[in-house]
């Protein structure tokens, strides 16, 4: 027997990456990123949303951001989080390949209240189609090479600025100083040298997020299209 020949066999189908070359994928996989408050999330809800019959699921790059239960709280608020290095991506690599191969796997949760990853998990049955999202997930080429879609939420600082100061006190218990700290000392340094540079690496570019209903209903015809092929 084969090594292939042992692997699950209802674990995917043969998809379409890059729009046109043909590679045995087990799950579709789309990658969504953009600058902080972009709107990324948004758009990958809309796809959601329009696949709701379909086996589809969403994991946030957030969820693996690096855990620091071993440092003090003060500690953990002086991390830049919008740093590559902050993030556990060999742990997100590693647990999309099992979901790939028809493995069940337990993700972690974030508490963003208090900077660390939470003691909970949640389990994520394998699905037909992925949505990876979050600030970085075309940073690390491993990640991208993972992916059949790569979507780019390209918008405004100055909304992306004020989207954030909203969310980040009303959902996430901060406080205006340190939003607006952080935002000049890390979010948009890093926006700038990690973050805007991997545009180049989207399949497609959506201005203003989900309120270009063109461009995510061009998302979402493709990946209907692939899904039906």
């Amino acid at each position: 027997m084969s090594v292939d020949d042992k692997k699950p066999k209802n674990c995917g189908r043969i998809y379409r990456r890059k729009f046109g070359d043909l590679i045995l994928k087990k799950t579709l996989i789309i990658g969504v990123t953009g600058g902080s408050a972009s709107g990324k999330t948004s758009v990958s809800h809309a796809i959601l949303e329009t696949f709701s019959n379909e086996r589809i699921a969403m994991i946030e790059h957030d969820s693996y951001y690096k855990d620091q239960s071993h440092l003090t709280f003060e500690e953990r608020t002086k991390t830049n989080y919008d740093h590559p290095l902050a993030f556990d991506t060999d742990y997100l690599i590693a647990q999309l390949k099992e979901l790939q191969y028809g493995r069940a796997v337990d993700i972690p949760i974030y508490d963003y209240a208090k900077h660390t990853r939470s003691q909970e998990t949640y389990r994520q049955e394998p699905v037909d189609v992925l949505i990876v999202e979050g600030i970085l997930v075309l940073e690390d080429e491993r990640l991208r090479d993972l992916m059949d879609i790569k979507i780019f939420v390209d918008t405004d600082d100055d909304v992306r600025i004020i989207r954030r100061i909203r969310r980040d006190i009303e959902e996430r218990g901060r406080t205006l100083d340190s939003v607006i700290t952080q935002y000049l000392e890390a979010v948009k340094p890093m926006y700038h040298q990690f973050i805007e540079p991997t545009k180049r690496y989207a399949d497609v570019i959506i201005p203003e997020g989900v309120s270009n209903t063109v461009g995510v209903d061009i998302i979402t015809t493709k990946i209907a299209s692939i899904l039906n092929d």
